[in-house]
Parts: structure tokens; sequence; C-alpha cells
């Protein structure tokens, strides 16, 4: 993931910095073009983010694997180190949270976000439309769903927002270093 940040960092630059394109011949030269280190891969990320301002936009960081996850969020760490106008947008659920604040000591700021009861029937709207299966559903049980569906997804987010011990894993949270 790393590696297609950097990639993207450098296809925007007007010009492409000596060192990353020093490391670039280096790797190609070797036998089968070997892939550059994590390490490496940050020491570019930190030239490159550090001679602009740069957004780095992560979504679902909860989706990645825990040990590559904290291999990513320690490579951030260390990109925000030394690019002060570096800032990185992460998107996850609740239980990834705790372990980026570890990460990012002192540098987040969390907002909770939960569906709006119109976001909930628009995307019903959307998925009964694509039924693959029209007639296995008639009016009322669609009116039933669009009806019934919203409140309790209304009644999960408010029982999160009390902090109830409902699974908090389906809640998501944006993220801001």
């Amino acid at each position: 993931m790393l590696g297609a940040l950097l990639k993207q960092l450098v296809c925007r630059s007007e010009e492409t910095p000596e060192e990353i394109s020093r490391e670039y011949q280096i790797q190609r030269k070797s036998i089968g073009g070997e892939a550059p280190l994590l390490s490496d891969i940050v020491k570019m990320l930190q030239i490159t983010s550090s001679k602009k301002f740069t957004f780095i936009c992560i979504d679902a960081l909860d989706e990645c694997v825990a040990r590559y996850r904290t291999k990513i969020l320690d490579s951030l760490n260390q990109i925000l180190q030394q690019s002060p106008g570096t800032r990185i947008f992460v998107t996850g659920r609740l239980h990834v949270l705790p372990e980026i604040r570890r990460c990012l000591a002192g540098r987040i700021t969390s907002i909770p976000i939960s569906p709006k009861r119109y976001d909930v029937i628009t995307y019903l709207h959307d998925r009964l439309d694509k039924d693959t299966v029209p007639d296995a559903m008639d009016g009322s049980l669609k009116a039933d769903i669009l009806k019934k569906i919203p409140d309790v997804s209304k009644m999960y987010v408010e029982a999160i927002a009390r902090g109830s011990c409902l699974n908090l894993s389906a809640n998501r949270w944006l993220g801001f270093c």
C-alpha cells in the first residue's frame, strides 16, 4: 500500500526527486528487479511529501491484516515526523481506533460517523431495485423492508451512541492527523 502511495505522489510531481530516481535505478539493476524495502519506501515518501503540502487518504484501514496495519501506522508516524506539511485522512471501524491512537500518539482527531435514516432508505431502494429475482418480493414486503430496516438501523446507532454493549465494529469513524 505504501508503495502505491509513493507511486501516486511521484506521478503527481512535476519532477521526480533525485533520491527516488537513484533508488529506482539501483533496484532496477538488481537481479529480478527487487522491490524496495519498507524502510526505503518510507524514506522516499518522507522526501516526496516534505517538499509540498500532501494529503494521504486511506479508506477502511480496519480491513487491513493486523500485522500489516501496525507496520503501516508506524510508517505513517515516521512520515509525519519528517514531513510537517503532510496530513493523513483515515477511515475505519472503531476496533482499530486504539491502535491508531497508540501509533500516532497525540496526532489524531477522530470523528464518529453513522448513517442517517435518509441514507439507509436510499441504499435500500437502490439494492431492492437491483434485485435479480424481482418476482420474489411483492409490494407489501418491500414496504415493510423500507419501513422497518431504517428504524432498526437508527436504534442501533442510538444504542452505540449511548455506549451500549452492541457490536461496535459496524460503526465507522474518520481520523485526521
